[in-house]
């Protein structure tokens, strides 16, 4: 496993693909569609040519974001591409290049025919995709009209920066107490929560006005208002980066695979820039580098204006 996280940090895909193959191979006499959603391997190497292909989101929602821009490629090779995922992504899923048919994940079987179903993170292993494949050139989602906030969220000579800072249940160490983000108020910057419900320790409307949302389309509407979002390892990271909106991602020090050990910038999002822990657990580092670089920010801002 580690070698595949080395391979893919590094952009070594065939490398990847070659430690897939060899798992591939130990799957081959396991039954599919057994265990929880998000550890069941559902491809076995079947032929994806000029088939109806069925692709599961048994992820997460940064998970289906991020694997949507492969959509493209597998619709040249198959006869349909329906996505099975989840029903907040529907009207996102459904607007992406090679998607036939986006239809409601859900408890049991889908409500369509097919030939193949894939996991939609294993198919840039299917495809053999490559560097080209796999480096986002271009904004791949796109949103429907509507589910934006009344008005523009730009504040004059100011910078207005979204803000995340919980997690899932899923590798807590991602999350930064919210206290810390009150390091980077003051002068030149207009903060706004967009941590769903307020987040379970919401920050003061003083520090950072609640505009949170559960609908992703609003939700995505709101962050291409700001100038840039500053959040954890989440969902609105891959959903920033997706529309080709600025995002700064802070990152615990021992990072998922898809992010690289250090460096600032991911070929997976270039509108993206990733701020490392230097040490594991210890945020003050991280926030105090972003505080410099937003108050950088709020001077370019002001003498702009």
């Amino acid at each position: 496993m580690n070698s595949w996280t080395e391979a893919m940090r590094a952009g070594d895909f065939a490398r990847a693909w070659a430690i897939a193959d060899r798992d591939l191979a130990a799957l081959a006499a396991t039954p599919k569609h057994t265990g929880p959603r998000h550890l069941q391997r559902i491809w076995r190497g079947e032929e994806l040519a000029n088939k109806r292909l069925l692709v599961r989101c048994y992820h997460g929602l940064g998970d289906t974001m991020q694997f949507l821009r492969f959509m493209p490629a597998l619709r040249m090779i198959a006869r349909s591409v329906t996505v099975w995922c989840q029903a907040e992504l529907l009207p996102l899923v459904e607007r992406v290049e090679g998607v036939s048919l986006a239809i409601p994940l859900h408890d049991g079987t889908p409500d369509t025919e097919f030939d193949v179903d894939i996991e939609i993170m294993e198919v840039p292993h299917a495809i053999r995709a490559g560097r080209g494949t796999v480096e986002m050139r271009a904004p791949y989602l796109t949103l429907p009209p509507g589910g934006a906030a009344a008005g523009r969220l730009h504040h004059f000579q100011k910078v207005a920066a979204g803000l995340v800072w919980e997690v899932g249940a899923w590798d807590k160490r991602r999350a930064i107490p919210p206290t810390l983000l009150r390091r980077l108020a003051g002068a030149g910057r207009t903060l706004y929560s967009l941590q769903r419900g307020g987040g379970a320790e919401p920050l003061p409307e003083t520090i950072a006005r609640d505009i949170s949302t559960p609908d992703i389309v609003a939700l995505g509407h709101l962050i291409r208002q700001l100038d840039l979002v500053i959040c954890v390892d989440t969902m609105v990271a891959h959903l920033a980066g997706a529309l080709g909106c600025e995002a700064w991602v802070l990152l615990h020090a021992d990072c998922d695979w898809r992010w690289p050990i250090s460096g600032p910038r991911t070929f997976w999002y270039p509108s993206l820039r990733l701020f490392h822990q230097r040490t594991q657990g210890n945020w003050d580092d991280v926030i105090e580098e972003v505080r410099q670089m937003l108050l950088a920010r709020a001077e370019l801002t002001r003498r702009a204006g």
